[in-house]
């Protein structure tokens, strides 16, 4: 009977390193297939390194990206990520300036690019719900419904891009302090990933209106 005992330990500890062995692999695997997909995929977008280094940290991180659909999702989920990070950083700058009480225009330029990227956060929550809707619809959306819904989430993120174009252009020229550089470079990385996402919505879409017959217009 010990002997039995010992054996069946010995087994289930067998099989049970087997099976955590086969999942560790099954996540490589799908981690590998995501990156590659990613890679393909971005090759084209407005700025290819930016898309892969976004999204390929978030393939490694367990997210599947293996489809049009996750490819856009992810890409959108990134652009709002970027947005409410620079929000809050710019609601942290504008609370330290108000405290030193700064020069007029530099306070103010910087409480108008933090009311542009609060729009940009709504704006992107909103095209990834209106995305949701898309795919979740029963049936899925067609004719009408389906350009209603894309036509939103194209409107959203071209406005992001807009919005956060708008605040870089508030602090122009090369020679800008510490705090004004790390703006421009935090809000041009909002304008550059909404960018991607909006490339890499149009292109789920036309793949989604080719497989059900519609024509994009």
């Amino acid at each position: 009977m010990a002997w039995l005992s010992i054996t069946s330990v010995l087994l289930l500890s067998i099989i049970c390193t087997s099976s955590s062995m086969a999942e560790r692999v099954l996540v490589r695997t799908n981690q590998s297939t995501s990156t590659a997909y990613i890679l393909a995929s971005c090759r084209r977008a407005r700025y290819p390194s930016l898309c892969f280094k976004c999204l390929s940290s978030m393939a490694r991180r367990g997210t599947t990206i293996q489809t049009p659909h996750q490819l856009a999702q992810a890409a959108l989920a990134v652009a709002l990520q970027r947005a409410v990070r620079t929000r809050d950083y710019m609601v942290n700058v504008s609370r330290e300036l108000d405290a030193k009480r700064p020069k007029v225009h530099d306070y103010q330029a910087i409480r108008d690019c933090t009311d542009q990227l609060n729009d940009g956060v709504y704006q992107m929550s909103q095209s990834i719900i209106e995305l949701r809707r898309i795919t979740q619809r029963q049936p899925p959306a067609v004719g009408r419904d389906f350009f209603f819904l894309m036509s939103n989430v194209e409107t959203w993120v071209s406005t992001t891009i807009t919005d956060a174009m708008m605040c870089v252009e508030q602090f122009p020229g090369r020679r800008t302090g510490k705090v004004k550089a790390t703006i421009k470079g935090k809000v041009l990385n909002v304008a550059m990933t909404a960018s991607n996402a909006l490339y890499l919505f149009h292109s789920y879409a036309s793949k989604y209106a080719a497989a059900r017959g519609m024509h994009m217009p």
